[in-house]
């Protein structure tokens, strides 16, 4: 019966059962058949309206589909559950060039987004390797970072507005398109970050930003953890708010990326422990480019630097941030678990050595793997060998337990889902949980909206 009311929403070509929803894998890194009772794919915010309505009236659980590139289990949708794909709501709706604004549905892919800002000389700065696939509707329901969080910040920060739908089909028109707007509730938050688990978002409000009419880049070598730490401060310092990335790179996720059978080649010798990925992005080619080279001569003059490397052309740029994405090694490996996790940099070279160290112990069959966003306190780890249900939970045990004392987050920027829902209470206290789950049952009481993700039982 829901089925057909369904069908009659949103037409028969739009909701998919049986062999339909099976050919469809679970997720962008997990090729497994989709499992859902049916997918249903409306078209506009109306159609999610009704929808959610209909499910709404007979407590039937709904998953929200993006472009399913989450790393954490948010969208693998169970049989008896209905998976709301957004995958037709893709239209750029307006560019305001003046006001610095796009308005989009919720399906629209981030590098779409991106390219489209481009044209009118404008930048969306929230970028990461998912960026063709994922759609900015989950990008923000994640609060999803990347690399240039440590200047432009994480999703957050680019969405002014957005329209959502709550599980009982009513639609919060909250499309805001100011900077500033501090009248009453900035209610566009109980959406952005919460994983689909209080609303539907359906469309936004971005905020863009001039584009840079420079880029500097460099591969630089740190002999210490303290040093990467000093040249960070330093090379902020020195180029005056235009850091626009610092990328770290450990010494064995640095000979991976750079050993056959990978495509990269050494851009420096292999024997370093720490690698840095610098950028900056600026007004003026000539003086920024000279600033930049500037700050990386002092800093291996003040001996933080040990090495260094400095693009002149695109094509070398592109090949460095090649490097730093390239994750296919870790499948020759066996199957990677990937973690994501940040914490005060202070802290972040004691956490890696008792991480490190435990997973020797406990797991040597796993190969070990640390890189990440540094310069905004993300961390990512990845332990690859043999897949193992009892060896996976105890890998997580070495990774997260070390962070409660640290004052650290078992997510930095792909969010809970299912997988981290065990681990949440080690960097959110009972009173903040306790919360949460007050404006879950407000705003779905019948809890039909990603129903076991996030929140603990």
């Amino acid at each position: 019966m829901l089925i057909k009311k369904l069908i009659a929403i949103v037409g028969d070509a739009n909701v998919l059962t049986g062999e339909q929803v099976r050919s469809r894998a679970v997720g962008w890194a997990d090729r497994r058949p989709c499992q859902a009772q049916a997918i249903v794919r409306p078209g506009s915010t109306d159609e999610v309206s009704r929808v959610l309505a209909e499910c709404h009236a007979i407590g039937q659980p709904v998953v929200v589909f993006g472009g399913l590139t989450g790393l954490v289990q948010g969208s693998v949708a169970s049989e008896h559950e209905i998976a709301l794909s957004l995958e037709r709501m893709h239209r750029i709706e307006s560019v305001d060039p003046i006001g610095r604004t796009m308005t989009v549905e919720a399906g629209v892919p981030v590098q779409r987004i991106q390219e489209e800002a481009e044209k009118h000389g404008l930048l969306y700065p929230v970028d990461f390797g998912a960026r063709g696939s994922a759609h900015i509707g989950g990008s923000a329901a994640t609060n999803a970072g990347g690399n240039g969080v440590i200047r432009y910040g994480m999703t957050r920060e680019s969405v002014l507005g957005l329209e959502a739908v709550l599980a009982d089909g009513t639609v919060i028109p909250a499309m805001n398109r100011m900077i500033k707007n501090n009248a009453a509730y900035d209610v566009k938050q109980l959406f952005i970050g919460t994983e689909g688990t209080l609303g539907v978002i359906t469309r936004l409000v971005l905020r863009l930003r001039e584009s840079p009419r420079s880029t500097q880049s460099a591969l630089v070598a740190c002999p210490t953890f303290a040093d990467v730490t000093r040249f960070l401060k330093h090379i902020d310092g020195a180029l005056g708010g235009s850091l626009s990335a610092f990328e770290l790179m450990w010494n064995e996720f640095y000979r991976m990326v750079t050993t056959p059978p990978s495509k990269g080649t050494p851009p420096l010798p292999q024997t370093y422990d720490y690698y840095v990925l610098v950028e900056s992005a600026g007004g003026d080619p000539t003086r920024d480019q000279a600033q930049f080279e500037e700050a990386i001569a002092a800093a291996i003059e003040a001996g933080l630097v040990v090495d260094a490397v400095v693009c002149s052309s695109e094509t070398q740029r592109d090949a460095l941030w090649a490097l730093r994405d390239d994750v296919e090694g870790f499948f020759r490996l066996g199957m990677p678990v990937a973690f994501d996790v940040s914490l005060p940099l202070a802290e972040m070279e004691g956490y890696v050595t008792e991480v490190v160290g435990r997973l020797e112990r406990e797991w040597p069959a796993y190969c070990r793997f640390v890189f990440g966003h540094l310069g905004d306190g993300n961390l990512h780890i990845i332990a690859a060998g043999p897949p193992n249900a009892e060896a996976r939970h105890g890998i997580e045990r070495c990774v997260y337990e070390p962070l409660a004392s640290r004052g650290g987050s078992v997510s930095a920027e792909h969010g809970i889902g299912r997988e981290k829902r065990p681990w949440l209470n080690l960097c959110r206290s009972p009173a903040e949980v306790a919360l949460m789950q007050k404006l879950k049952q407000a705003l779905d009481p019948q809890g039909i909206l990603n129903p076991g993700r996030v929140l603990p039982s």
